[in-house]
């Protein structure tokens, strides 16, 4: 019988590398692990892993069981938080994953009126900026996704939330400041300030200078808002952000904004769950709220 802890063993050596550091995380000795594992194999007929010198390598069946492990231990983990958050008397648990560096500030103004709405809600919130926002929320780990990259899959759900504008920020006495929009061209000679993601997922590059085959001069990234805008403030560069952040974040800057091209870089901010999911009554809250506020 293929159970919980054979696919929790097989998890944890793919994740640690080996049975030794697998056991230790599982809180079972290695013989014990190693015992069940092989119990495992004879009674199926099946191998698991190879040895290969001091390191395992996984058989098709292994490979098959992990594929399983990865996509059903999430959903029992969620299961099981879920009914914790029922025995402690909570309503459940909303864990919402950031996909969008900008967005923190958005959150956190929605987070007030929605603790006050659901005060037997847990609440947490965690930046993806750097793993896949999508595969967390396929993946359990995450309940509520805050991205403007939206995909169609038939397991998920998206709801547009706002819509906005990319912009390129420059201080107030560059030598594009007067222009009311710039061209992939103009961008040539300069230092681009983004957030620290791959340019895959930077707009900037996708939608605007790499169609053109054109890059900046240098290419930089920090990590949060502020420091973005302090530097552009202080001339060390130019940088692409939503048009909203102009009026909230950099009120009394001496920074302009101007369009990325003819058109601009129209994006929304999107909010993705579990496709059956928005009809939990603290999701749908949330979604609610969130289209009550906009942006």
């Amino acid at each position: 019988m293929l159970d919980r802890q054979h696919l929790s063993i097989l998890r944890e050596v793919n994740r640690r590398g080996s049975v030794t550091a697998a056991a230790e995380k599982l809180n079972v000795s290695q013989s014990a692990l190693s015992h069940t594992i092989a119990k495992f194999e004879e009674r199926h007929g099946v191998k698991i892993w190879m040895k290969t010198g001091r390191g395992l390598r996984l058989t098709q069946t292994g490979e098959y069981l992990l594929s399983v492990a990865e996509r059903v231990l999430p959903q029992m983990e969620h299961a099981e938080r879920v009914l914790n958050d029922f025995s402690l008397g909570r309503r459940g648990a909303l864990r919402v994953g950031m996909e969008c560096h900008p967005c923190q500030r958005w959150l956190t103004r929605m987070a007030t009126p929605y603790l006050t709405r659901w005060p037997d809600v847990d609440f947490d919130v965690r930046t993806a900026f750097r793993f896949d926002g999508v595969a967390a929320l396929l993946g359990y780990e995450i309940d509520l996704l805050i991205t403007p990259d939206p995909v169609e899959m038939p397991e998920l759900q998206f709801t547009p939330v706002f819509d906005y504008e990319l912009v390129l920020m420059v201080h107030e006495a560059h030598s594009l400041a007067g222009k009311g929009k710039v061209q992939p061209q103009d961008l040539l000679d300069e230092e681009l300030i983004t957030v620290p993601v791959t340019l895959e997922r930077l707009d900037i590059y996708t939608q605007f200078l790499v169609p053109a085959h054109c890059r900046p001069r240098q290419h930089r990234t920090a990590e949060t808002v502020d420091l973005m805008l302090q530097l552009v403030s202080a001339g060390r560069g130019v940088t692409v952000l939503p048009d909203w952040l102009l009026k909230e974040d950099a009120a009394g800057m001496p920074i302009r904004a101007l369009s990325l091209g003819d058109a601009g870089i129209q994006k929304s901010i999107n909010l993705g769950v579990r496709r059956g999911e928005e009809t939990i009554s603290y999701i749908d809250g949330f979604l609610e709220l969130a289209r009550e506020m906009g942006r």
